[in-house]
């Protein structure tokens, strides 16, 4: 019988489990990526703010050419859509690691009542889509001027 004592460690194997499942996810993500379909699935990033006289929505789009976009309002919803193709400049063999997603992509947002639809306007400037969409007069805010009187008359 041995009766060598050890001293319990809770990290023990710890560092074998978290490779493990480094190693699970890395396969995972591997997996298959020499399929140009596989990469085809992405959603741009998007921001959308208000002002006071219209809403504007910002579309990161880098590699996306303008003739590649189609943008759509029906039954106040935005919808865009279009495609980063795959760039064919380099043999398809000759890459290491392909991170950058391309493919189709569409993005749709309701819109509200305000939005004057008749005067989007939409740019493409160094990869960023802005789309600009006024509010409607009535939808604006208005300052209302106060009338000082006095001895209580106007």
């Amino acid at each position: 019988m041995n009766n060598t004592m050890s001293r319990w460690d809770p990290f023990r194997g710890l560092t074998s489990l978290q490779d493990q499942v480094n190693r699970l996810f890395e396969d995972t993500v591997h997996q298959g990526r020499t399929n140009q379909a596989d990469l085809a699935t992405w959603a741009p990033a998007a921001d959308i703010y208000e002002t006071e006289n219209e809403l504007v929505a910002k579309f990161d789009l880098p590699g996306v050419q303008e003739s590649d976009i189609d943008i759509r309002v029906e039954n106040n919803t935005l919808a865009i859509r279009g495609e980063r193709k795959f760039e064919r400049e380099v043999n398809e063999d000759s890459y290491l690691r392909v991170e950058r997603a391309f493919g189709t992509f569409t993005r749709s947002f309701s819109l509200p009542n305000i939005v004057k639809v008749d005067n989007i306007r939409a740019g493409l400037e160094s990869g960023v889509l802005t789309i600009r969409m006024p509010k409607r007069e009535e939808a604006r805010p208005k300052q209302i001027k106060i009338s000082v009187s006095t001895d209580g008359k106007k």
